[in-house]
């Protein structure tokens, strides 16, 4: 069966500024997807505007991974909907979590810090090295992937120390970032992936592309043991 891939996007840069609208006429969600298809993925798409922000119980139940990214309207997307995604990445769904997406109220519970971190909108290359290169994620990626421009985030990132550290960028400025994270949260796993400033076209970008593939297919859930919590009133050895 193939892995199951809702794309969420705010879906509101693409609307309001024409040079945005330029890049992703379709919106960024429905350019990844795009190219999710490829990769042989069963891909489908929801923005904030629908109702229950398009993650309805039923969605998220038809969910194997979940690409989040957000930026303008992290305060609109409702507290309900963001425990109901929390408590699907504790049962096992994967969540790979794009760009500013690092100050969504999802990442910021999943992570329990802020998220905060330094930014900059001047056109600076980034390399992004790859500091793991054993890593799934990093699969059929060379050193490293060069985005000619891009807007930069520095440290220091207010994150936990990730599980797996997989990327790191530099910055023309000087400036470096930890922008590959993973973390294993409940039975789920979660990615932060650092690039895809709305006004360049840094998803079009195959590289970038690969990343977020091999991405969805390591944080997909693939079984596993099914921990029982609670109280258990039959011990499973005599007592005396």
């Amino acid at each position: 069966m193939a892995i199951r891939v809702t794309v969420w996007n705010e879906f509101r840069h693409e609307r309001s500024n024409p040079a945005v609208r330029s890049i992703y006429p379709d919106g960024i969600h429905r350019a990844i997807a795009h190219s999710l298809d490829s990769f042989g993925y069963e891909t489908s798409v929801a923005t904030l505007d629908e109702p229950e922000h398009g993650l309805s119980e039923e969605k998220l139940r038809r969910t194997d991974v979940l690409i989040w990214w957000g930026h303008m309207a992290h305060d609109e997307v409702e507290d309900a909907i963001v425990q109901r995604v929390f408590d699907r990445v504790l049962e096992g769904m994967g969540l790979i979590v794009l760009h500013s997406g690092h100050y969504s109220k999802i990442f910021r519970k999943l992570m329990g810090t802020s998220g905060a971190l330094k930014w900059r909108e001047a056109d600076e290359k980034e390399r992004i090295w790859v500091v793991d290169p054993s890593h799934p994620i990093a699969a059929g990626i060379g050193e490293y992937i060069v985005l000619p421009q891009e807007e930069m985030y520095g440290e220091h990132f207010d994150i936990p120390a990730p599980d797996d550290l997989v990327f790191v960028s530099w910055f023309a400025g000087g400036e470096i970032f930890r922008s590959g994270c993973a973390y294993h949260r409940g039975r789920g796993k979660v990615f932060y992936f650092r690039p895809g400033h709305e006004t360049y076209p840094t998803y079009h970008n195959p590289e970038i592309q690969r990343v977020i593939a091999n991405a969805v297919s390591w944080s997909a859930r693939t079984g596993g043991a099914s921990p029982q919590y609670g109280h258990v009133p039959v011990p499973l050895e005599k007592l005396k």
